[in-house]
């Protein structure tokens, strides 16, 4: 649940960016959200979910 909210949150702060710096349009923005929606009530979400996971426990592993 964590891991998702904060990706949630980072994503957010990557559109925000993207919306006023790289001259990111609202609707563009809008069919990303709706894309990402639908995607996730489809059968590859436990596939995404599970990938971002590992990328995460491979990110978090890493010592510097």
């Amino acid at each position: 649940m964590i891991l998702s909210i904060s990706g949630v949150v980072l994503l957010g702060i990557i559109v925000f960016l993207f919306f006023r710096k790289d001259g990111l349009k609202a609707s563009h923005a809008l069919v990303c959200a709706l894309f990402g929606f639908y995607l996730a009530g489809t059968a590859i979400a436990p596939s995404i979910k599970a990938g971002g996971q590992s990328l995460a426990s491979l990110l978090g592993g890493i010592k510097f």
